[in-house]
């Protein structure tokens, strides 16, 4: 199986592609998703983004027209180098807060050096998720909507298990980013509102 993001802009080109290349193909919606088959046995699965369930025709146009970005909404990235998060109102950023910590690397020296090494990490990487999590808090903790989140899934982990974080609806898709920065968390937030489709080829 193969997962893509594809922009609402691209939808019905992707769908032209995917005939082309597969042959006809019917559609249907299921569970809150668009589920195409085509004619020689590929099938195709799309779910809108933010969450949103899809009950609409079964027609890839009346899949993309469905698609609302919510008024309230944000994106969460956290790797152990630093955190990028915004504050979405519709499609516009509000607040956002892109930060770095130095966690210090692994050591090839052994015994005592290579555990004070890795106290010293792990000393360091708690207190980057601690930064993490205040802003979070600040951006991020009262918000009504959506939460989609990326990074490296411990990190996220960490600084969700804040229990002032506990409320945040964190919805797919995950986001597999390189070490978040400004540029990193602006096209985050375009994946974000992509239309996510598995393709399973025969």
């Amino acid at each position: 199986m193969v997962s893509v993001l594809v922009p609402s802009s691209r939808w019905p080109r992707w769908c032209e592609n995917f005939e082309r290349g597969h042959g006809p193909t019917t559609y249907r919606v299921a569970d809150g998703v668009l589920l195409g088959a085509a004619e020689d046995g590929s099938h195709a699965t799309a779910r809108l983004p933010y969450g949103a369930a899809y009950d609409g025709p079964a027609t890839p146009g009346d899949l993309v027209a469905a698609l609302v970005v919510p008024g309230d909404w944000g994106v969460l990235l956290v790797r152990k180098g630093g955190f990028a998060m915004a504050r979405m109102k519709g499609a516009a950023m509000g607040e956002s807060k892109t930060g770095q910590r130095h966690v210090q690397g692994r050591t090839k020296a052994g015994g005592q050096s290579q555990q004070r090494f890795a106290r010293r990490r792990d000393n360091q990487a708690r207190q980057a998720y601690e930064a993490a999590a205040e802003h979070a808090v600040r951006i991020l903790g009262d918000c009504r909507g959506p939460v989609v989140t990326g990074g490296d899934h411990a990190a996220v982990g960490e600084v969700l298990g804040d229990p002032r974080l506990s409320r945040l609806r964190v919805v797919d898709p995950w986001l597999a980013v390189p070490d978040p920065r400004r540029g990193v968390l602006e096209q985050s937030v375009i994946d974000a509102g992509a239309i996510q489709v598995d393709v399973t080829n025969a």
